[in-house]
């Protein structure tokens, strides 16, 4: 049985500079795929880091004669790429099992195989079990009705099996299948974070406790927080530095937390002497770092030299309405623990909240220039499927564009009470214009005390980012 991972062409968010991740969910399924599937040949094709494109794809198709292709389809904004690269594995070959997954199909399972002749089945929710039994049912013939957590296409008529339950041990997962990818690894980096430095993903945990009305992350989990040992996290990363040099990581979880997890992980790290070697990335809430000022001592010796955090608006009412559950005062207090500890501290903030005018937007400009973050990125409001924002707005018809590509955080889908999309667009080059544009700000990175702020801040004019965010917002449509 050969089964074809494919990580499809698509386009980078320019926001993040130059940088080409792993498949890491690819990984994660092909190394479950060949713990628990006996005589399966598992290929990972990543199409970005290979250099190929749509024509290249259906020649590779072609050469390694797939019996499953499955497609990474993580994010909504490449909804499109995932169902492209089906159909060219049915354009070679129509009798090619066809999936795909993650949370964007997940949310609208039914909706995408009515309207997607090209995909066969649907993966929801966690994808490893699910993934591994459909395989087999595949090439044992039996039918599909007995995979639970899927959907799937069947004779002309949709169905959808009972959820599956959640692995209960995150920690007797294998480690994702780097080896699929070895002679890629060179290639995988984050030039603004860490240069020329190898990169990989870590993942600690799945879901989230809380319950903000914009993520997609704790509905894809059905609200559960799985968490995985900071022994299990350690591990993986030494392996990773030891077996493929890999010095850059990326703690994918939107919710680690900075508790005891987070410390027994430091010590993990500085135990085996890794903490000089690495460099990690996390993200984490306000108020967890204003509540932990202790631990970021110990995180800075472990290596976590960058912490993204979610600060999203200056307006309690905003907050309130994203049932964020921190205050603006979180976010001072966070930014300057971070600082005091040097530790890179980026900040996201989102405009286009529904009561959003010139006059709040303008406020949190002011806002962000008065926190001063190391980085800040700016975001509209998106309302993800599967989201209580996207239940909010479909049924009150505030969506006025479903192109899932505009779907990008980039790309205003709706208007506020008070200024159109074009407006909410313009806002946020504005916003851009306001962090980045600022001379006393690009002089004090470039030679700023922190390395890390200096290598960024130089990367930062090397790329133009300004010149590049406009490029990128220009009103031109994206096509399926």
């Amino acid at each position: 049985m050969r089964v074809l991972l494919v990580e499809p062409p698509k386009e980078v968010w320019f926001v993040m500079g130059e940088y080409l991740p792993p498949p890491f969910g690819l990984l994660e399924l092909g190394a479950y795929l060949e713990k628990h599937v006996e005589d399966v040949e598992v290929t990972v094709l990543d199409c970005q880091a290979e250099r190929v494109d749509w024509q290249g794809l259906e020649k590779r198709i072609a050469e390694l004669e797939p019996d499953v292709v499955a497609s990474s389809g993580f994010a909504t904004c490449n909804a499109y790429t995932a169902v492209r690269t089906l159909e060219t594995a049915k354009k070679v070959n129509p009798n090619i099992l066809t999936v795909t997954g993650g949370q964007h199909f997940t949310a609208l399972a039914e909706e995408s195989l009515r309207e997607y002749p090209e995909i066969d089945v649907i993966v929801r929710g966690e994808g490893e079990v699910t993934f591994a039994e459909l395989v087999k049912a595949f090439r044992n013939g039996k039918p599909f009705s007995e995979v639970a957590g899927i959907s799937f296409r069947h004779k002309g008529k949709i169905y959808r099996n009972d959820d599956r339950a959640f692995i209960k041990d995150l920690d007797s997962l294998p480690f994702p299948a780097y080896h699929l990818v070895e002679h890629l690894a060179r290639r995988y980096h984050f030039r603004m974070m860490a240069g020329s430095k190898r990169y990989a993903i870590i993942e600690g945990s799945r879901g989230c406790p809380h319950r903000c009305v914009f993520c997609s992350q704790w509905i894809h989990w059905r609200g559960e927080w799985r968490r995985k040992t900071a022994k299990r996290i350690a591990d993986e990363i030494e392996f990773l530095f030891n077996e493929y040099g890999m010095e850059f990581f990326w703690l994918t979880d939107d919710n680690f937390g900075l508790g005891k997890l987070a410390e027994e992980l430091c010590d993990e790290i500085i135990r085996r002497d890794l903490g000089e070697r690495i460099m990690w990335f996390m993200q984490a809430r306000c108020d967890d770092v204003a509540k932990n000022s202790k631990l970021l001592p110990k995180l800075r010796k472990a290596g976590n030299y960058w912490i993204l955090l979610g600060v999203e608006s200056p307006n309690k009412r905003a907050l309130e309405a994203f049932k964020k559950g921190i205050t603006p005062e979180d976010a001072r207090k966070a930014v300057k623990l971070l600082k005091q500890n040097d530790i890179f501290a980026q900040t996201t903030l989102i405009i286009g909240e529904r009561s959003d005018s010139h006059k709040s937007i303008s406020q949190l400009r002011t806002f962000v220039n008065d926190l001063d973050p190391d980085l800040a990125i700016f975001m509209i409001l998106t309302p993800f499927p599967g989201t209580i924002l996207y239940k909010e707005a479909l049924k009150n018809g505030w969506i006025e564009d479903f192109n899932w590509a505009n779907y990008d955080m980039v790309h205003a889908v709706m208007p506020t009470e008070h200024l159109s999309r074009e407006e909410v667009q313009e806002e946020l080059y504005k916003c851009y214009r306001s962090f980045y544009g600022s001379l006393p700000r690009r002089l004090k990175g470039l030679f700023s005390k922190n390395k890390l702020k200096r290598k960024t801040y130089r990367y930062l004019a090397s790329q133009a980012v300004l010149q590049g965010f406009r490029k990128a917002l220009s009103w031109r449509k994206k096509q399926k």
